[in-house]
């Protein structure tokens, strides 16, 4: 028998209800990128929160949604949905007091779980301005599905993350610890780097350029005393290059140096980071490309 617990907990939900900042906020370090731009998260990403007695391997998902037009749409929901196998715990996060057609598709979804609990995480509740409408919508929620507990949160500040974070210990099975205690995510630093420069370029540019972006890191290599990384930018028409470049090249100057000192506290070393952007028309709805750059559903 043994006196730890260690499992694995699934973050689910329609996209921009803040997975990711939960997740990020829960292991104290940032794991996963955010942007208020809905399905920002594209990978399933794995975050680890170790304790004395206990392990928790988060699996951050892109967000659930019922259109699967593009390939990269596919794949993004083929990761979200993978997460539910063989989990220990889910946890489905929602907007506060707003009940979308979104979120009845995945609770639809979550209807195949089985056995596995689910906690229903309600977000953004310090944004409420009439506090007594939250338990009548708490009431309303318990009788959509049998929730093995309901929670209110604050992804963003942190509120009752605590509570959270107990029901979760609580239900995991006892075993070994899958990772060393130090460790915070199964993914490498050249997926971390690809994936805060790809932040940087979508809170940049808002709503200029569509989530049909992606990056590459082509170089990486740690010198005496500086990490040289070069990076691609993939776009798919000749008119988002323009815009990501901007005027005399400010903008994407703008974006390596944001991206730059964010890597540099990430791999805690001085960063020579080179950003090019290129155009490869149609790779968001390429199966083939989706694989060549990553986009896999047991990725």
């Amino acid at each position: 028998m043994s006196d730890t617990r260690c499992g694995l907990v699934a973050i689910v939900g329609r996209p921009n209800v803040g997975k990711s900042t939960l997740m990020n906020h829960l292991i104290g370090q940032k794991v996963s990128i955010t942007s208020r731009k809905p399905q920002t998260t594209r990978h399933r990403i794995h975050g680890i929160l170790s304790r004395n007695d206990y392990q928790i391997v988060f699996a951050d998902t892109p967000g659930i949604h019922a259109g699967q037009e593009r390939a990269l749409n596919r794949a993004m929901n083929d990761a979200a949905l993978s997460a539910l196998n063989d989990v220990d715990v889910i946890c489905f996060m929602v907007d506060g007091i707003k009940w979308t057609e979104g979120d009845e598709h995945v609770l639809k979804l979550l209807q195949r779980a089985g056995d596995t609990p689910v906690l229903l995480l309600v977000n953004k509740v310090d944004n409420l301005e009439d506090k007594q409408v939250l338990l009548p919508h708490l009431q309303d929620l318990a009788g959509r599905f049998s929730f093995a507990e309901i929670i209110p949160v604050s992804a963003l500040r942190g509120h009752n993350l605590e509570a959270l974070e107990k029901a979760l210990a609580e239900r995991l099975p006892e075993g070994e610890f899958w990772f060393d205690d130090e460790q915070l995510t199964d993914r490498s630093l050249r997926f971390m780097a690809a994936e805060i420069v790809r932040e940087k370029v979508v809170r940049q540019l808002g709503q200029e350029v569509p989530h049909q972006i992606t990056v590459e890191i082509d170089l990486w290599e740690d010198g005496p005393k500086v990490t040289d990384i070069a990076a691609t930018i993939l776009v798919e028409r000749r008119g988002q290059k323009k815009i990501l470049i901007g005027d005399q090249g400010a903008r994407i100057k703008q974006i390596g140096t944001q991206a730059r000192q964010d890597i540099e506290r990430l791999i805690e070393r001085k960063v020579m980071l080179n950003l090019w952007v290129k155009i490869k028309a149609g790779w968001s709805d390429d199966e083939r490309a989706l694989r060549s750059l990553g986009y896999d559903q047991h990725k």
